[in-house]
């Protein structure tokens, strides 16, 4: 268990030390569901057309579009969730625990506000065939192999219902 700490948090600060590369390059990969109701297409992003062209970043983009179809999140990041979003969860938030003690109210709020937002965060979310590993660990993971910042940057979920 510590060795597999250690290792994510190297892979981590590998993504870091990338994170400022210009994304020039990039595939997008499509999923349409099996019933053709559903559909996903994901723009991932990375440096160099030598990356975007190879099969196991053309794939990810797949797997990545397939959990889109399958989870429906709102937001890619964190940084694109509004204040006005944040705002209405709160207030809901805030009258599911209002009868709730005091100094418990904030411990409760952070923790529904989290998992909450959890469900609406693309790079938040567990991947559908493997819940272990987060989307953003897959996306750090993709960093580390290519040795090259990738990042996912647009999503869209199309449904007949």
């Amino acid at each position: 268990d510590k060795a597999i700490i250690i290792l994510k948090k190297k892979r981590s600060e590998a993504a870091d030390k990338k994170s400022n590369r210009v994304l020039g390059a990039g595939t997008v990969g499509v999923y349409v569901h099996n019933t053709n109701e559903v559909a996903a297409m994901v723009m991932l992003a990375c440096e160099t057309d030598f990356v975007s062209k190879n099969a196991e970043f053309v794939s990810l983009a797949r797997d990545i579009a397939m959990h889109v179809a399958a989870t429906n999140p709102k937001y890619i990041s964190k940084s694109e969730v509004d204040e006005v979003s944040l705002t209405k969860a709160k207030e809901v938030f805030m009258t599911e625990i209002g009868d709730k003690p005091k100094e418990m109210q904030e411990k409760i709020l952070v923790g529904k506000m989290d998992s909450y937002f959890k469900e609406q965060i693309l790079l938040e979310q567990s991947f559908i065939k493997n819940p272990e590993t987060t989307i953003s660990e897959m996306v750090t993971g993709a960093i580390q192999k290519f040795g090259e910042n990738i990042s996912v940057a647009q999503i869209s979920r199309l449904s007949v219902k």
